[in-house]
């Protein structure tokens, strides 16, 4: 997907886990598909999951969730991945790495939820619980104004061309430039609460994982679940539970299409589900607005 990504493979991630968990040693390791751009992930025997940087952008997060996943675990209504082991350079991979536990559940398909009103009461729960959580935290991969990702949803448009309705979703996106800012303190988030991110079991919410762009700022961009995850008879259900005003709402709306539209260009060839994913979420919000043919 990027020309500065490392190849990884089982047998690497074995040789890692003998050199620094020895403990480990013995336990089988076998990849876990995924359509995730940031990371690899290698099952550890049953219960332990090896999370590995798979180009140097993604390097930091190893830290970031090291450090504040314990600070957040206890605070939160589901369970989130445990760090368990920290893993540095060595075998030839450049970079520090994770050792955590395993969370069993499977990723809800966006447009095809199980039980999507229970769900979207589990999601604005985990949602109002992560705002509750003492602010002071460094801020968010995405906590700042929504103005700030103009250009780049601009040139997402330009660049898809004819593949979606330029028109719709740029009128669509300056409406959501025209909700109010912000106006309170920062507010913790978790950033990218997308199919691949989040796990149900039964329907329901069962775990959250990636807190790779957690951090604090607005916290209008949770509210993207809504079309990520919902269809839109869920979707009142899930702003109740959060609770939010209309400005914050047309934010997420905003969050939501500038993210789909930038991640569609750039994945289109490279990962189909997440720009299926990603032409998902753009139908929704036009059908939302009345502007779906």
């Amino acid at each position: 997907m990027r020309p500065d990504e490392i190849d990884l493979d089982a047998g690497l991630v074995a040789r890692l886990i003998a050199a620094q968990f020895p403990r480990w040693a013995s336990l089988p390791v076998r990849r876990v598909a995924s359509s995730g751009t940031e990371n690899a992930m290698f099952r550890l025997g049953t219960n332990l999951v090896v999370r590995l940087p798979r180009y140097p952008g993604a390097v930091a997060d190893v830290e970031h969730e090291q450090r504040w996943l314990p600070r957040l675990a206890p605070l939160l209504p589901v369970p989130v991945p445990e760090p368990v082991g920290r893993g540095v350079p060595g075998e030839g991979f450049p970079w520090p790495w994770s050792v955590l536990r395993w969370l069993d559940g499977r990723n809800p398909v966006a447009g095809a939820v199980k039980e999507p009103e229970a769900l979207a009461e589990d999601l604005g729960a985990f949602v109002a619980a992560l705002r509750r959580v003492d602010a002071a935290g460094p801020p968010g991969y995405r906590g700042g104004p929504l103005h700030t990702r103009d250009d780049s949803t601009r040139a997402a448009v330009a660049e898809l061309g004819d593949r979606v309705d330029a028109r719709a979703v740029t009128a669509l996106w300056e409406e959501a430039l025209r909700a109010p800012a912000h106006s309170g303190p920062p507010v913790w988030a978790h950033g990218d609460l997308m199919p691949g991110n989040v796990l149900v079991r039964d329907g329901l919410l069962s775990a959250v994982i990636d807190f790779g762009t957690a951090g604090t700022g607005d916290p209008a961009v949770d509210l993207i679940a809504a079309w990520y995850l919902l269809p839109a008879p869920a979707r009142p259900a899930f702003r109740k539970a959060v609770g939010c005003d209309d400005a914050e709402w047309a934010r997420g709306r905003g969050w939501a299409l500038s993210i789909a539209l930038v991640a569609l260009p750039y994945y289109w060839e490279t990962n189909p589900p997440v720009a299926a994913t990603s032409r998902h979420v753009i139908a929704e919000i036009l059908a939302d607005a009345g502007r779906a043919d």
